[in-house]
Parts: structure tokens; sequence; C-alpha cells
């Protein structure tokens, strides 16, 4: 499939000014892009949030209600550790020290994932083919989940606002079990990659490796430590399925909301806007003045200033986003903003219900 080319005619100059007033941004407070001591601090809350429960589970004697809460308290904090750290790691965003970014997008492997696989579509097929259909895999879920105007629907759509819920807290449940699979075949062979193309087995071995030691810590470990195998099964399903369903809650409002566009190339293979200004019209932030939401999405809820400066730590969000709004809104252009979560969740249910309607009836 050939890949869509976006249009270099910047004649506003849209991202030149920006990427200059967030530069002096920068230099005039005297600043790294990086992370800093916050984003240390928060690192060592998130880690002791998804593992300190399971230090209990392993070593206490718990009724079944306690057992099943910190089970839900790890699932919450595998979450927290992922957009937290593992993202702007991965992104090399964490520190100005590559092999601190190393560490911490690294973290991905006690998560139930896997970095290449990871950085190939997020970092690569989402950063920059953002809402395209059949070039963003973010937007694809099998046939079961219609997330664009472009994808085939079938009847049963009509009801995904009701079932995707059910559905979303399966999503790191089926990286642990079989997407990093699929999805390594699927990337090798069209020899995809963030940096440097590795050699196939180099990337098979590293993800028979990570996954054996994942299954060896959060199933063998706790079973050899004397915890029956349900409730080791059931422990493991509730984790996955917390942070499943707040991972791709976060990952859909910035989306697949009202607002966003989902937008395909026209024949020549080319899009209208450079890239920075399609960021714009495909993407979202929510709940920019909500300090926990803030705090515990890793800044998600910037996607906008994530998406235009995907190396810039998290932790500057707040700040540059004024920088960004003012910008964009000086140029005439789309600046998507619900200003609380309760407002970016309606929208995107009632755009899940709207994407699930027989197409032909709808126009």
């Amino acid at each position: 499939m050939q890949s869509p080319v976006f249009s270099k005619n910047d004649h506003l100059k849209f991202f030149r000014t920006l990427n200059q007033r967030v530069n002096n941004y920068f230099k005039e407070n005297k600043l790294d892009k990086t992370g800093n001591w916050k984003l240390h601090l928060k690192t060592a809350i998130m880690f002791l949030l998804f593992l300190g429960p399971y230090f209990f589970i392993l070593t206490l004697a718990l009724p079944i209600w306690a057992y099943l809460l910190l089970s839900i308290v790890i699932g919450v904090g595998m979450a927290g550790v992922g957009m937290n750290v593992m993202h702007d790691g991965n992104h090399g965003a964490y520190s100005n020290k590559g092999w601190v970014n190393k560490i911490m997008g690294g973290s991905i492997y006690i998560l139930a994932g896997n970095v290449y696989n990871w950085q190939v579509q997020h970092n690569v097929l989402h950063h920059t083919y953002t809402n395209i259909h059949g070039h963003d895999e973010d937007l694809e879920a099998g046939r079961i989940m219609r997330f664009s105007h472009q994808a085939e629907w079938r009847r049963f759509h009509r009801f995904q606002h009701i079932y995707s819920v059910i559905l979303y807290g399966l999503l790191t449940f089926n990286w642990a079990i079989t997407t990093d699979f699929i999805q390594m075949k699927r990337y090798l062979k069209r020899q995809l990659s963030y940096g440097e193309f590795k050699n196939p087995a180099i990337r098979w071995t590293t993800l028979l490796f990570t996954k054996s030691m994942y299954f060896s810590i959060w199933i063998v470990l706790p079973l050899v430590l004397g915890i029956v195998w349900w409730k080791v099964l059931l422990g493991f399903f509730i984790m996955h399925y917390t942070a499943g369903v707040i991972l791709s809650v976060v990952f859909q409002l910035a989306h697949v909301v009202e607002d966003t566009d989902t937008l395909v190339p026209n024949d020549q293979g080319e899009m209208e806007n450079t890239w920075a200004i399609h960021q714009l019209f495909t993407t979202a932030n929510f709940a920019p003045k909500n300090w926990l939401v803030n705090y515990y999405t890793g800044g998600l809820n910037h996607q906008i200033e994530h998406h235009l400066f995907p190396h810039i730590s998290h932790v500057h969000y707040n700040q540059i986003a004024e920088i960004v709004k003012n910008t964009a809104l000086e140029f005439e252009l789309p600046y998507y903003e619900f200003k609380t979560m309760r407002g970016a969740m309606a929208s995107h249910f009632k755009h899940l219900k709207e994407l699930g309607q027989n197409p032909v009836l709808a126009s």
C-alpha cells in the first residue's frame, strides 16, 4: 500500500511560526524539553502504584475481596506507567540521555507489550498518518468496531456504542496473548522500523524472551508461591481489563470524537494539508485544566501538543498549550478542545453511535 504524501506547501507558515515560539519558550525559561524532577517523582509513584499491590498479593494471605481490589489497583498503575513513563521513553522525551529513554521505554515489557511493535504502530503509523483510514492502525479494530466513515459497515455496528466498552477492556490482554505476534509478522514483512531495521531473528528472539519473562512474573511466580491457579488467572485478567479500559478510552477521546476528521489521500496519494496542519484537523484535547486528568494521563489529554511535539516531555504540555492554541487561532486553524472529560466521552460515544448507522440510510 502506497503511503500518503503530505503537502509541502505551507503558505501559512504555521508550523515554522509555532516551532519558533515553542523553542523561544524553552530558551527564555532555560528549560530542557525532556523530563525533569517532576517526571522522575511521578515515575516512582506510578511504579509504586503498579508493583506495590503485587508485592502484597505475593506475600500476604488476602481475602478474595482484597485480592480483587488490589488487582484493580495494579491495572490502574499499569496504565499509569504506560502513559507517563513508557510513552515518554519510547518517544525519546523522558531524558536527554538515550540509554535512560531505552530503559524507561523498555518498561513496556512488564506491561505486556513490545518496544518494536509499539514504536512502529504508534510513533511511525499513528503519529505520521493520524486518522488516515488504511494507514493509522489506531482506527482499526478488526471488523467488530467502526471508527471511521471509510471503514466497512456491518449491521452489528448499530450497537457498537453499547458493546465498545466491553471490548476496550481487552486491549492489553490482547497485547499479551496475540497482538504482538501478529503485528511483528506484519511489520517485519513490510520492513517497517522506527530507526534502524534490525535482523528479524533479533526481533523474534527478543519477543519470545520478553514474553517468557512477562508470564514468568505475572503467572508462574504467583503459582510457585502457592496462590491457587484460578485466583492467579482471575487477577491477571482483572489487571489487564482495568488497564485496557483506561488506555482505550484515553486514546479514543483524542481522535474518535465528533469534531475530528478521518481523511483519505486523493487519487495521487496526496493529502490536502501539511503534516502539522493535518494534526490539528484530526486531534482533540480534553479536560486541559483538570489537574488529576493531566497528571494521571501523562498529558495525553493535551493530545494536540503531543502530536505536534512528540519529542517534548508531557510535563511541559500545560505550559506550551497556550502557545499552540493561540497560534492555531491566529492562523484561523482548528484547535479542538473539550473542557471536561465527561464532555469528550459523551462526544466519543455519540460519534460511535453515528458511525454505527447504516451509511446508505444516513446519507
